[in-house]
């Protein structure tokens, strides 16, 4: 609608009720398909959520000394100053390795289907204690996390009283509760996009709106959809047509690795959108860093479109508003080491004497 006409409808007492009209439409259009991030904590399944429990799991979030070389830890990959992320295509881990994968958000992750880009983990607590153990991440393993705890009293003082009831509070399981205990509390709620769909006509523009009418239209939502925008199921990358190697790697199949299922290779989790101004780059490979370009990417290899200019900066325009308040966490106050910490391991075997 130009402002030409807009002016005429409101002169002649039509243009409120034309846009109210319009604009109820596209609320209950969207509320269709969309779930706004509910405030209450959302406890999972088998761990119960207390103020102790979040409060040791943050501390362990925060803890390098959970890897190896003391030196990473689950915010290293997940920076909750920077939307969860690395801002890196793929992770660097320990011995300066590189991951596979561009490392998800951690925020809104407990509204994901399952964790990682190929779903093999089934929740939090599962994906908490993976990076953990791998050799190109964290390089530790389940001794050296216990052991690493029982060196510090304020720790076993912790786990003492959040898994009263254990016989050995301190363990890779009870590790993994109190992490995914944290991490479900970070959520990012009252976006623009949820303030619309929660009745707020007026928390989106009309370009947003464009947007917005745009990525349910042309079936953005058949992958992106629910509560975390994406996250809720596994889809082919390049349904259409597929992107080139250096966005989609021949090497990595993507959920063929978890299932060995000749349909599911280059398969992975539809990424959630929540937030995705703030998360580049993007997709599992980590090799596009513009917004605008993956909306290009995705239009021609999911939906086999080509966007205009002007739809794809009202989609951008739209994306935008999923930036949603971001968690404020203060950074703990860690336990200090004492003389039965074990010491940190820098080197990766065979690379010693390097």
């Amino acid at each position: 609608m130009t402002r030409l006409l807009v002016s005429l409808l409101l002169s002649a007492g039509l243009g409120t009720a034309a846009y109210a009209a319009d604009d109820q439409k596209l609320m209950e259009d969207a509320n269709g398909f969309f779930d706004p991030i509910p405030t209450m904590v959302q406890a999972p399944e088998n761990n119960a959520i207390t103020r102790e429990k979040v409060e040791l799991g943050k501390m362990l979030y925060f803890d390098p000394r959970l890897s190896s070389s003391h030196l990473l830890s689950c915010n290293t990959c997940h920076n909750l100053g920077l939307a969860g992320t690395d801002l890196q295509p793929t992770s660097v881990g320990h011995g300066w390795q590189r991951g596979p994968r561009n490392a998800p958000t951690v925020l809104n992750s407990v509204f994901n289907i399952a964790q990682f880009w190929d779903g093999r983990a089934e929740d939090l607590k599962a994906q908490a204690v993976g990076p953990m153990q791998a050799a190109v991440e964290m390089n530790s393993t389940p001794d050296e996390v216990v052991a690493v705890l029982n060196s510090m009293p304020e720790y076993k003082d912790r786990f003492d009283v959040v898994f009263s009831g254990d016989e050995d509070p301190i363990t890779l399981d009870n590790v993994a509760k109190a992490i995914e205990a944290f991490e479900v509390t970070l959520v990012t709620p009252a976006s623009r996009f949820d303030q619309f769909l929660d009745g707020n006509a007026n928390a989106l523009n009309d370009k947003e709106k464009h947007g917005l009418s745009l990525f349910m239209d042309k079936g953005c939502v058949s992958c992106h959809s629910g509560v975390n925008v994406g996250g809720q199921d596994y889809f082919p990358f390049g349904v259409v047509e597929k992107p080139g190697a250096d966005i989609l790697p021949p090497d990595d199949k993507g959920r063929f690795a978890v299932t060995h299922t000749a349909t599911d290779e280059y398969v992975f989790r539809a990424g959630t959108l929540r937030n995705i101004a703030l998360t580049a780059p993007y997709f599992h490979s980590g090799q596009v860093w513009s917004l605008r370009q993956a909306v290009q990417v995705m239009a021609t290899a999911q939906l086999g479109t080509e966007l205009t200019e002007d739809e794809v900066d009202s989609m951008v325009a739209f994306l935008h508003t999923l930036t949603g308040e971001q968690p404020q966490v203060d950074y703990p106050i860690l336990p200090a080491s004492t003389d039965e910490t074990p010491r940190p391991v820098l080197t990766v075997p065979g690379q010693e004497n390097n």
